[in-house]
């Protein structure tokens, strides 16, 4: 039982650890806005969406009482937060980020009030949320292999991060195992297509890495 609890323990760490990690991708864009007080570059509804999820998911974590879903999207909607005021107070087009912004808060008080009110039972409303963070989760993780043409045609995988394709790996991984510990589905199944999307990428990232290189050593001859 006390190995069973620590394991328990140390892949909830592994999981807000890896988790954490890939949201703190977008540190690197936060310095860049304060250094050049510009949002060249930088797409905004990125942030915009990884903010849904969080808060999806932290509103789960709640309904649920999982500790390690409301620490880690707590602190993910937070940091989320920070990139979306930061790019705000930078970008120039502000029109089109607010509206952005207010699209995401109407949807986000419909979700409320619609589980609120039109749901009030217990079972049913755990159930319908974790459907809805689970399919804007795989479509999150599958979106990355819109690049792939682009990839393939140019032979250069530098619109990827191999940084966070490492960390998103590593957090689908954790995720999985846990939901599958939890023998929560909702949790479990939308990760996996993280893990096969982050092993696509690597993938890539090994494929024309011979190109790369042989470019890179004829721009320095």
């Amino acid at each position: 039982m006390e190995s069973a609890a620590t394991a328990d323990t140390l892949l909830a760490g592994a999981c807000v650890l890896f988790t954490l990690c890939m949201f703190s991708a977008g540190l690197s864009d936060l310095r860049h806005m304060q250094t050049t007080r510009s949002v060249n570059n930088i797409q905004f509804l990125p942030f915009l969406t990884t903010d849904v999820n969080n808060l999806s998911w932290l509103s789960y974590g709640l309904l649920k009482g999982d500790k390690t879903l409301i620490v880690v999207n707590a602190v993910g909607a937070f940091l989320q937060t920070l990139y979306m005021l930061t790019y705000l107070h930078y970008c120039p087009r502000k029109r089109t980020v607010l509206l952005q912004t207010a699209a995401l808060l109407g949807v986000l008080l419909l979700g409320y009030s619609y589980f609120q009110l039109l749901v009030p039972d217990w079972t049913s409303r755990l159930r319908q949320l974790g459907l809805f963070c689970s399919i804007f989760t795989i479509s999150m993780y599958l979106s990355p292999l819109a690049d792939l043409v682009k990839i393939i045609q140019t032979k250069s995988t530098q619109c990827l991060s191999f940084s966070l394709t490492v960390a998103t790996l590593l957090a689908s991984a954790s995720w999985t195992l846990y939901g599958f510990r939890l023998g929560d589905l909702y949790i479990m199944v939308p990760n996996i297509p993280g893990i096969l999307t982050s092993l696509i990428c690597l993938g890539l990232f090994w494929q024309y890495r011979q190109v790369q290189e042989k470019s890179y050593s004829l721009l320095q001859t």
